[in-house]
């Protein structure tokens, strides 16, 4: 710890040591990050990344809904970005969000402006900056079709602006440098009626709440659908439903989500997310990709 301290430049934000990050993660286990940075606005992220030593491990984390922290925790120094991150604008038929922003609440301001084309985005959970990472989507949409530009900060803290093309879209993923910090992002829709735009919300949100495990204590969907079939099929072919380790467990609901049913160690649903992809590879020939991102030490 004291090496990592002496690497740290000064900044306007916060260091906190050794901090939990179970209550900040969906599943709500898993270990301490060494040092939790949160910085005060993207001009205090940019100065710690160009003064900060080049061998400091460096992870980013957003509210932890894709998210599986390791028992023995994440070490270096994790970003976490703070409210600064979360500014929501309307301009025309374009939404400027921070990386900080809730997914719903871009959907939401999206709505109200009368802007249509980003209600999925009121089904997927967590920020604007984990969505750019993976792509995320849901009822067939995706980043991609309402995806302008972005902003990111890289390793060095150079302010860099990413158009399509930079982002290389794929299913459940952009092919940028790990490197890169996104602080913000610009998206286009269509002009419609906002009351119109609710109601398609609404539909989608209790869509979602009907058929998944919401509420629970989970990381959202655990594996990619594989090209030409539906992860939670096969895994309920392979007789994955409700199968348990320890306090972990496949949804009865939806079973390409893992639960937290109590007690559960990060451990145990890494180990259950394992042994799911085993039995379905043995079933149907098919290796499941985890689409949860497993960080930290074991």
């Amino acid at each position: 710890m004291t090496k990592v301290c002496e690497a740290l430049p000064p900044v306007r934000g916060t260091y906190t040591y050794d901090a939990p990050l179970k209550d900040l993660v969906w599943f709500r286990t898993g270990g301490a990050a060494e040092i939790l940075f949160r910085p005060a606005d993207a001009e205090d992220l940019a100065t710690f990344l160009a003064a900060r030593s080049e061998d400091l491990r460096l992870s980013v984390i957003g509210v932890g809904s894709n998210l599986l922290v390791r028992d023995g925790g994440i070490p270096g120094v994790t970003v976490r970005l703070s409210s600064a991150f979360g500014k929501i604008e309307t301009h025309g038929t374009r939404v400027r969000a921070g990386a900080a922003a809730l997914d719903g609440a871009v959907a939401r301001a999206a709505a109200d402006a009368g802007i249509a084309g980003l209600e999925f985005l009121r089904g997927v959970p967590g920020t604007i900056g984990g969505a750019l990472k993976m792509n995320a989507g849901c009822y067939g949409r995706e980043i991609k079709d309402i995806f302008v530009e972005a902003t990111a900060l890289d390793a060095h803290g150079n302010k860099i602006t990413l158009k399509p093309a930079d982002m290389g879209f794929v299913y459940r993923k952009s092919q940028t440098r790990d490197e890169l910090v996104f602080v913000e992002a610009v998206f286009e829709g269509s002009l419609d009626n906002p009351d119109a735009i609710r109601a398609r919300m609404e539909e989608l949100s209790a869509n979602r709440e009907a058929a998944q495990p919401i509420r629970a204590r989970t990381g959202g969907s655990t594996f990619k659908n594989p090209p030409g079939h539906k992860a939670w099929a096969l895994i309920d072919e392979a007789g994955c439903r409700g199968l348990k380790i320890g306090d972990a467990q496949v949804s009865e609901k939806h079973t390409n989500f893992l639960i937290n049913m109590g007690d559960a160690r990060a451990a145990d649903i890494e180990a259950l997310g394992e042994e799911v992809r085993k039995r379905v590879k043995a079933k149907s020939g098919i290796e499941l990709e985890w689409e949860i991102k497993r960080v930290g030490i074991a």
